[in-house]
This record gives structure tokens, C-alpha cells and sequence, in this order.
């Protein structure tokens, strides 16, 4: 059977794995899923793995796996859309709005599985850009569709001079978070557990005192 990923599943179903990333969770696979059925899927653009039981209420329960995985995220039409990587030619030469002397080293982010998870739940849609010269310069972009990007190079672990623009300072976001990693050596993601409307629009992630909601 083909049918389009997010559109109408017929009949109902004891499983439903998905061999690409979603998010939000199209609410045509949780109408297909029968109480106490399965769901195990990745959110796109992370390696979070989400496994979930559905209810007798229409709500699936579950939590994100201590396992990383990662798929394709679902698409329209033949490709992905370029309008990032435009912005990244715009960008990838200019000065920012503003310039400073960043606090850690350059990553290479789509490579730090845990922290662009992170990134991507907290500040969803950044598109990352990488590259590593014979000398040792790491060089690392961020950008967004709103307009909002950053800039950052140095050499091996030396600090990085950052430049940003754009309405949001994509690079402070990032330290934010590194600076959560070093007081609590772990992100809240992993273990978490998961709440999910029958609509699919919302995934409710709890642990402990710590709660967010990915719309």
C-alpha cells in the first residue's frame, strides 16, 4: 500500500512504525493506531526516538528512548526546500550586527547528536553549516527563515570570534545550552516521558520538575 505519510492511513493498526521523521505526529496515525497499539517514530530534524502506547482516550503515552535514531524528515514534492541555503549564501561572508569573542569551541553540530536535539526542540528550524580548513580553522554557521543566523570560526579549541544578525542571536541560544550541559551534565530529552493529543499537534514532554511542549 502507498499512500502519502501524513494523509489518511486505512484501517487500524496493532503498530505503526515510521521509517521517517515527523513532528508534529500526524494525527491520521494515531486515529489508525488501536487502544494499546505501538508507535515508535523520530522526530524530524533530531535523533530523538519516540515509542508511545495509545489509549482508550485517543492520547498515546510513552517516552523518548535512551536510543538515538535518526530518519529523513517527511517532504513535499521532489526535494527539500533551499530557501536556508540562500540565506547561507547571503550570509556566509558578512559581518553581523554584532561581533564577540564566543565561550566555547566551534562544533560541528549535526555531529553532537544530544546538543542539536536539544537546540532543535528549544529553537526549532535552525539549519547548521560546517567546515574545517587544513590550518585547523573550524568554521560553523546557524540560519534560520525568520532572518536570524550567526557565524563563528577559530582554530582547533581556541575561543571563536561570532558574528550575528537577524531578530534572534542564534549563537547565544546555543551557549545557553552548553552552559546547562556543564551545571547538569545532561539534557532533559532521554528518558522523558511523552503526552500526546489524539490531534498530534502537540508532544508534551515531562521528567521530573522539567516540562516543555514541542508544537
Amino acid at each position: 500500500m502507498t499512500v502519502d505519510a501524513t494523509g489518511p492511513l486505512y484501517g487500524s493498526y496493532d503498530r505503526i512504525v515510521s521509517m521517517v521523521a515527523v513532528k508534529p505526529i500526524p494525527a491520521s496515525w494515531l486515529a489508525a493506531l488501536r487502544p494499546s497499539g505501538r508507535l515508535v517514530t523520530v522526530l524530524a530534524d533530531t535523533t530523538l526516538l519516540l515509542t508511545a502506547t495509545m489509549g482508550d482516550d485517543g492520547w498515546a503515552q510513552g517516552r523518548i528512548e535512551w536510543d538515538r535514531a535518526g530518519f529523513m524528515a517527511i517532504r513535499n514534492g521532489p526535494d527539500y526546500p533551499t530557501e536556508l541555503d540562500d540565506l547561507f549564501t547571503a550570509v556566509e561572508h558578512k559581518d553581523g550586527d554584532k561581533i564577540a569573542l564566543g565561550r566555547y569551541p566551534v562544533l560541528q553540530l549535526n555531529e553532537c547528536w544530544e546538543l542539536q536535539s536539544m537546540l532543535e526542540v528549544t529553537a526549532p528550524g535552525i539549519r547548521h553549516y560546517y567546515q574545517e580548513t587544513d590550518d585547523g580553522t573550524r568554521t560553523a554557521w546557524m540560519v534560520h527563515a525568520d532572518g536570524s543566523w550567526a557565524c563563528a570560526a577559530a582554530r582547533g579549541v581556541e575561543p571563536p570570534m561570532v558574528h550575528q544578525g537577524g531578530p534572534r542571536r542564534l549563537w547565544d541560544i546555543l551557549e545557553e545550552l552548553r552552559d546547562y550541559w556543564l551545571q547538569h551534565a545532561q539534557f532533559p530529552l532521554y528518558g522523558v516521558q511523552v503526552f500526546i493529543p489524539p490531534e498530534g499537534d502537540k508532544i508534551h514532554l515531562v521528567r521530573g520538575d522539567w516540562e516543555f511542549t514541542i508544537t
